[in-house]
């Protein structure tokens, strides 16, 4: 079964917390640890999660990684 990758990006704020526990909630798993950068242009840190989830669909590069 394929399987499929996707980043998710936010501010550090409680709502990246919520994307990657939504994620979660929906079969995605971890894939390494959580990345921190300062943003100089939003003045702002910025949060990064790596998350792959298995499929029984076949990918394709239009698909919708979010709505898997």
């Amino acid at each position: 079964m394929p399987q499929i990758y996707r980043c998710i990006t936010e501010d550090d704020t409680s709502q990246f917390c919520h994307r990657v526990s939504e994620a979660m909630s929906k079969g995605w798993s971890l894939h390494g640890g959580a990345t921190m950068a300062y943003d100089p242009v939003k003045g702002v840190m910025r949060m990064a999660q790596a998350v792959t989830k298995t499929i029984e669909a076949e990918y394709y590069p239009d698909m919708k990684l979010g709505q898997q």
